[in-house]
């Protein structure tokens, strides 16, 4: 990652996201610990606020999302967008997860089939997390 010559603390940032991420793993029990992602506030010299997104989804889709994916489970965050008005839903079908707001959805193409009884989604302030078990490979 280019460093910005305007911002002066791009290298800091990038030592604290290493430090943070040798400290979980350190952690007890740190082999099923993930960092999905993070957010560093700083001061805002001139201008609104703004949001700054690492990437895209393929395709672009709408509601964006993150996958991680350990030996048994499959796991996806997704932001709710925040001018929503009705609540979200996954639909999650074994080999695919809908992700859907209002007139907007997301389909997830999974890489491994899920088993659907055991897999489950909650949503709680903006966020929703889809936690999906992966059906044993024989």
């Amino acid at each position: 990652m280019q460093n910005n010559p305007n911002g002066p603390y791009d290298e800091m940032f990038n030592n604290l996201a290493k430090i943070v991420d040798e400290i979980v793993r350190n952690m007890p029990e740190a082999q099923h610990a993930r960092i999905i992602g993070y957010t560093i506030i700083t001061r805002h010299a001139t201008g609104d606020p703004a949001c700054f997104h690492g990437g895209e989804n393929p395709g672009g889709d709408d509601i964006p999302y993150e996958v991680v994916e350990t030996d048994t489970d499959i796991f996806i965050t997704a932001v709710i967008p925040s001018d929503a008005v009705h609540m979200p839903f996954a639909d999650i079908q074994k080999n695919t997860v809908h992700i859907s707001v209002d007139d907007r959805t997301t389909a997830i193409m999974l890489n491994h089939p899920i088993d659907v009884i055991h897999s489950a989604y909650r949503v709680h302030r903006g966020v929703m997390d889809v936690t999906l078990k992966k059906l044993p490979q024989f």
